[in-house]
């Protein structure tokens, strides 16, 4: 934060009135150890005159300068949030808006930081520091925009790879369903072809028949001697009892 120790002594001589009166004392103590680099103890006593005028111009605006100086600056902008609606009017309105701007860039939010830097130089357009933080913080910004850019173009990339992926996938599936179904189709229609059609007598070698007819010519034969034995037989039992 720029032009500091000035800022400091001119909103602690310009606070007026009766709350003005009662914060005075703990402000100028804060400005005291500030100038000394004693920045915690500065916090300190302006956050007691804050505690008697939350309100206070002066105290939130170097409360947030010691913040600053701190590294907090979470709290830092929310001090300078305080005085958001009183500030802008004050006769250092342009300084405000620099701080605003410094505290944006060291949270790297380069959109605020634009913002704040642009309304500075609106108040105060022969400030130089605020000219290069604004270009700074612009170039900043449209690098933060060209790789959201990027990103969100790689992140459409891959989707479109992962519904790409997805549907050679499937294709793939498909033409496997399809295999698998003409390959059932193959072995059913052989099958078919290896059953003899219906009303047909399956088909024998000539060797086969012969075996058949030999094993049926043996089959009678056999026959053909059971029946003879079982004639003689009768015949002998019949003579028997002629016999008797």
């Amino acid at each position: 934060m720029k032009r500091l120790y000035l800022i400091i002594f001119m909103l602690s001589m310009v606070a007026s009135g009766a709350s003005a009166q009662v914060d005075r004392q703990d402000v100028r103590r804060g400005n005291r150890d500030f100038r000394k680099e004693n920045y915690r103890e500065a916090e300190i006593d302006y956050r007691k005159a804050l505690v008697k005028d939350s309100l206070s111009l002066a105290a939130n605006y170097n409360l947030a300068n010691a913040l600053y100086r701190e590294g907090d600056m979470a709290n830092a902008a929310k001090a300078l949030e305080q005085i958001k609606e009183v500030a802008p009017s004050s006769a250092s309105a342009s300084d405000y808006y620099y701080n605003v701007g410094d505290v944006a860039i060291a949270q790297q939010n380069w959109q605020g930081a634009v913002d704040a830097f642009r309304q500075s130089l609106i108040l105060n357009p022969d400030d130089l520091d605020a000219k290069e933080n604004y270009i700074y913080a612009k170039k900043k910004l449209e690098e933060q925009q060209n790789q959201d850019n990027q990103d969100q173009d790689n992140k459409n990339d891959q989707n479109q790879d992962d519904q790409d992926q997805d549907q050679n996938n499937d294709q793939n599936q498909d033409d496997q369903n399809q295999n698998d179904q003409n390959q059932d189709q193959k072995n059913e229609n052989q099958d078919q072809k290896n059953q003899p059609q219906q009303g047909q007598e399956p088909k024998i070698t000539p060797q086969a028949a012969q075996q058949m007819l030999k094993a049926i010519q043996a089959k009678e034969k056999e026959t053909q001697d059971k029946v003879n034995r079982q004639k003689a037989e009768a015949l002998k039992s019949r003579q028997k009892e002629k016999n008797w």
